[in-house]
Parts: structure tokens; C-alpha cells; sequence
């Protein structure tokens, strides 16, 4: 858990300067505006904590991936105009190619309290993201020297060791902002202290994708549930016919060996007891609802079936804690979101603890208009799985302890 580290509650910012990591990888259409906001309205909390407690502030974010290189694309003005709009007050942008030049420089040591400059792209300067830690250090010293401390509250990128995630941590003292604190919060308690039975719900197509998970949920989950593309896999190690399923080959034994650890542990392992088969990956396919354990030789699971749909919702009608990772199907095919939908409505409509991993499921919920009736919805689907593995998050672990 997270409660040893500081937060923004820990540090005056009194006429100080905070420079702020978030999370405003937004996905633009074609004409740069943003199509989903979640994770600007996400940042808001901490922002607006900022600036009522007379800090001077300064954003920083990446969005996309311009390889070190400033493209007009992947320029971080369009999140200026939103912040301005949802904030009610002026944004101070320079959309600078060296994302620090003396122009942008000039504006940091000019800012007042209360004011707010946000930075260019982060991943314009090849720094930024290099391998090398050691490449990175320049940037993230320079970027470090705009400020009095670092907050963190971009838990997008917590897994990531980059410059402005991590690296600014070695210059100034660094603590966390409310959206890091928050998804901590759910998630670690979810791991180490959850409202039983503790039901987990992973989907995805390969088990290798998920090997640590599951590994990890292994020892901490009452029952588990397994939907989407890796079903097949556990499937066909089950000694099932999967038809024109996808199958993650190489995931056959480890599949074999979770399945056997689940026993050991007296963990209650279920997978798919039918599923809507179809003749072609194709929302207009020709489907059927088939036993899972015997799916034709020409046909393809491409979501759970009803009786499954049934069986997944009972178990989570009667758990004290849920987490979903993985769609049960290829929800963005109409004909294949059933499954999806029945999880979905399931967790909507229970009493329990919903927590829901980021990615995929995130976007189903959000599609499906659930995702307010969730306890928690993360806005890091690779932070949150890798924090589900057990990994150590170098976005966190740089923040200063109590």
C-alpha cells in the first residue's frame, strides 16, 4: 500500500513552484480535438488543489508517440484549450519544438501563484523516453530546475522510467497527486485487503499477456473468471476442440500449470461453458451459441454465451470485491458485445467493490454508459496491470516516504 508515501496534502505550496506530471495522452480525431476527456477531468483534482493552495503551476504531459520528434500532430495545444475551458481561467502554452526554450523558461520564472503553464509534449525530446537512464538525466534535470517539487498524478505512466515521470525525482522532493493516490488506494486494497469473496474477471487474447496476473491473483483471489481470447487457450488445455479459435500456442502449458495451481490453491477457476461461434472474424458473420467444450471445426469463439453470461454474473452478484481487466468478447463487433455488456451490467448493478483495470474494460464501460455505477475506474490499463502483477511502479516508487 501506498499510505507510507507523500502527497500533495504533505507539502506547503505556499508562493511555491509545482511541477506537475499528468496523465493528457488523449486520443484527437483527425481535426485535433479530443474524444474523450477522462483523463484531463481525472487531473482536475490535484490541479485545482494546486493553484487554491497559492502554487504556481506547471503541466507537463506526452501524448502519443512522436519518437523524439516535434510533430504538429501530437501537439499538447488542443489539451490547452480544454484545460482552459474546464478550469475557467487562461492556460499559458507555448507549443515549443525543445519543449523548454528561454521562451517557455521566461514564463516559468514569471508565473504567480494561481497561474498555470502547460509544457509541449514531453516525448518531443528524444530524452524523454531513451532506454538509457542515463540519456535521460539532462532533461530531466532541466526540467526539474523550473520547479520547488515534483508531483506525480499521471498513473498512466507510472510504470514507466521517464524523465518527467521519474527521473525529475532525483533533483527536487517529489509526492503524488489525488489520481495517483486514489488508484493506489483501490487497487492496493483490492490486492491486500479485499470485501470477500474477491472475484476477478480477465479477459484479452494471450495468456502470456496476463501470465503475472493471474499468477498473482492466484494467491489473493476467491474465484476467477476467464472471458475473451485467452479462454480458448485454457480451452484447448483443458483438452477441448476449439475450432478456428484463437489459440496462444505457447501459452498451452503455462495455461496447464495455472490450472493446476488454482487447484492447489482451492481457487475456483471458471472458464466459458458456451460461446458465440462464428464462421468469420466479421460482425456479420454467420453465429451460433455452441457447448464451449465442443466448438465446430470451422467456426471461431468470438464471445461468451448466455449460459456463461449467467454464470459470470451470479458470481459477481455475490461477491464483496470485483476486478475486471479484458473484454469477454470483440465488443467493438455489435453482434460480439453481449458478453462484454452482461460483465458490464453485472458489476453495475452489485453491492461489491468494482474496480475496473483500465484499457479495454475501461473503454467498455465508458462506450456502454456504465462507468459512473463503477467504484473505481482506472486510467492506466498497463500501470494497473503491472501494479496487479506485483511490480514495483518506478512512477511511485521515486515519490518521497513519510
Amino acid at each position: 500500500m501506498a499510505e507510507a508515501t507523500k502527497t500533495i496534502r504533505d507539502y506547503d505550496f505556499t508562493g511555491k513552484t509545482a511541477l506537475v506530471r499528468c496523465d493528457f495522452n488523449v486520443p484527437l480525431d483527425p481535426e485535433g480535438n479530443i474524444t474523450d476527456d477522462r483523463r484531463i477531468e481525472g487531473a482536475l483534482p490535484t490541479i485545482r488543489y494546486l493553484t487554491e493552495h497559492g502554487a504556481k503551476v506547471i503541466l507537463m504531459s506526452h501524448l502519443g508517440r512522436p519518437k523524439g520528434e516535434p510533430k504538429p500532430q501530437f501537439s499538447l495545444a488542443p489539451v490547452a484549450r480544454a484545460l482552459a475551458e474546464k478550469l475557467r481561467q487562461p492556460i499559458l502554452f507555448e507549443p515549443s519544438q525543445a519543449v523548454l526554450d528561454d521562451t517557455v523558461k521566461a514564463q516559468a520564472t514569471a508565473l504567480k501563484p494561481g497561474e498555470i503553464l502547460l509544457l509541449e509534449n514531453t516525448r518531443f525530446r528524444k530524452e524523454e523516453d531513451h532506454k538509457d537512464l542515463a540519456v535521460q538525466k539532462p532533461f530531466a534535470e532541466e526540467l526539474a530546475s523550473l520547479a520547488d517539487v515534483f508531483v506525480n498524478d499521471a498513473f498512466g505512466t507510472a510504470h514507466r522510467h521517464h524523465a518527467s515521470t521519474a527521473g525529475v525525482a532525483d533533483y527536487i522532493p517529489a509526492v503524488m497527486g489525488f489520481l495517483i493516490e486514489k488508484e493506489l488506494k483501490y487497487l492496493g486494497e483490492a490486492l491486500e485487503d479485499p470485501k470477500r469473496p474477491f472475484v476477478a474477471i480477465l479477459g484479452g487474447a494471450k495468456v502470456a499477456d496476463k501470465i503475472q496476473v493471474i499468477d498473482n491473483l492466484l494467491g489473493k483471489v476467491d474465484t476467477l473468471l476467464i472471458g475473451g481470447g485467452m479462454a480458448y487457450t485454457f480451452l484447448k488445455a483443458e483438452g477441448y476442440e476449439i475450432g478456428k479459435s484463437i489459440l496462444d500456442a505457447e501459452g498451452l502449458d503455462l495455461a496447464r500449470g495455472l490450472l493446476e495451481k488454482a487447484k492447489e490453491k482451492g481457487v475456483t477457476f471458471l472458464l466459458p461453458v458456451d460461446v458465440n461461434a462464428a464462421d468469420s472474424f466479421d460482425n456479420d458473420a454467420s453465429a451460433e451459441i455452441v457447448a464451449a467444450s465442443a466448438i465446430p471445426a470451422d467456426k471461431q469463439g468470438l464471445d461468451i454465451g448466455p449460459e456463461t453470461m449467467k454464470i459470470f454474473a451470479a458470481e459477481i452478484g455475490v461477491a464483496g470485491t470485483v476486478l475486471w481487466n479484458g473484454p469477454m468478447g470483440v465488443f467493438e463487433m455489435s453482434n460480439f458485445a453481449a458478453g462484454t455488456i452482461a460483465v458490464a451490467e453485472a458489476m453495475a448493478a452489485s453491492d461489491a467493490v468494482t474496480i475496473i483495470g483500465g484499457g479495454d474494460s475501461a473503454a467498455a464501460v465508458e462506450q456502454f454508459g456504465l462507468a459512473e455505477k463503477m467504484s473505481h475506474v482506472s486510467t492506466g490499463g498497463g500501470a494497473s496491470l503491472e501494479f496487479i502483477e506485483g511490480r514495483v511502479l518506478p512512477g511511485v516508487a521515486c515519490l518521497d516516504k513519510k
